[in-house]
């Protein structure tokens, strides 16, 4: 896992050359005007999915981890914590779901506070929670994304 500002995405360009397109999209798209949904950037190797929401409690939450694609979360409005474990760390509650790329989990784990202006890069190997309240529910627009292994 990894977090940092949005300013410094450029550091990242040379982990992956869709990573670096991804984060041309992320630094060249005007978010606070864009309609929540999904976005091709690259066929099926590189999408965004713009969504909006209220943070909730960490209760009902779970656990979820990919296979097949790296997320990269960006706030563009509001905070959320965002859970983080290695995924050793956890015991899957469902199958992988191959159509959706997601298995659920549950454990234990940390959490980060990601603000406006900030993004995350979830591996594989990152079981992550996010959308969870930092000190009271909240508006959050964010931007997933999702990177083809």
């Amino acid at each position: 896992m990894i977090i940092d500002k949005i300013e410094n995405a450029e550091l990242y360009y040379i982990l992956d050359d869709k990573i670096a397109k991804a984060f041309d999209y992320l630094e060249n798209t005007d978010f606070e005007n864009i309609e929540c949904g999904k976005y091709i950037i690259e066929e099926d190797n590189i999408y965004a999915i713009v969504q909006d929401y209220q943070t909730k409690p960490i209760g009902p939450c779970k656990w979820e981890a990919h296979k097949k694609y790296i997320d990269i979360q960006y706030i563009v409005q509001g905070q959320e914590l965002i859970g983080y474990t290695n995924i050793e760390n956890v015991e899957s509650i469902t199958e992988y779901d191959t159509d959706k790329d997601i298995t659920f989990y549950t454990g234990e784990g940390d959490f980060i506070t990601a603000k406006s202006g900030y993004f995350v890069i979830l591996w594989p190997q990152d079981a992550h929670m996010p959308g969870i309240f930092v000190n009271e529910t909240e508006y959050v627009k964010k931007v997933v994304v999702k990177i083809k292994i």
